[in-house]
């Protein structure tokens, strides 16, 4: 079976491992787990309220090996496990009280950028390094755009300041990520290929 004929439009890695609804719900819980275990890979640094993490790679590579409606389910089943007091979030954070924390922005982000870097994986995108390096890049900047505008609202402070505390520190590590997914998904997509 050629490589060609073994992809059908719309698919995605994930679909080789589920096709009913509960191995759909599996995914979908093991993607929620995913992304609770790389939020706690977490370096706090001394000049921003916003740690790194391995929280952005795990809602985006999940993502674009998922599909939207799989990583959209996700995203949302980690977040509200969180916020009613499961402590997943970055740092061992849970309940309620992240609402008021600077990093809200960066949560609710994730809905938006799960549910693009799934349409850009249904769209071919994670089968190339460029493409998967591209949806990488233009999803975190989903999250940026909406992690900014929570440091402004939770910290009282204008759009440059929230950019040098909320985007700059973290662009050099969300390059490596991206790098780190254009490597593996491809590569992963490919064996999956030739095993046929």
């Amino acid at each position: 079976m050629s490589q060609q004929a073994a992809y059908r439009p719309g698919s995605v890695l994930a679909d080789s491992w589920a096709g009913s609804r509960l191995g759909d719900l599996a995914l979908v819980g093991l993607y929620a787990v995913f992304i609770g275990i790389t939020a706690q890979v977490s370096i706090p640094l001394p000049f921003t309220p916003v740690p790194i993490t391995g929280q952005t790679f795990g809602v985006l590579a999940g993502a674009l090996a998922l599909g939207s409606r799989r990583s959209l389910a996700g995203v949302l089943l980690y977040l509200a496990l969180g916020l009613i007091g499961l402590p997943w979030f970055a740092q061992g954070q849970g309940g309620l009280g992240v609402i008021h924390l600077p990093t809200i922005g960066y949560l609710i982000g994730f809905i938006p950028a799960a549910l693009i870097a799934g349409r850009l994986a249904e769209a071919g995108f994670y089968r190339t390094p460029w493409g998967a390096f591209g949806a990488m890049v233009l999803c975190s900047a989903v999250v940026y755009v909406l992690g900014v505008g929570g440091l402004m609202l939770t910290l009282k402070i204008p759009l440059i300041r929230a950019v040098e505390l909320g985007v700059l520190p973290f662009l050099f590590g969300d390059a490596i990520k991206a790098l780190l997914a254009a490597l593996a998904l491809p590569g992963a997509d490919r064996l999956h290929r030739a095993r046929g």
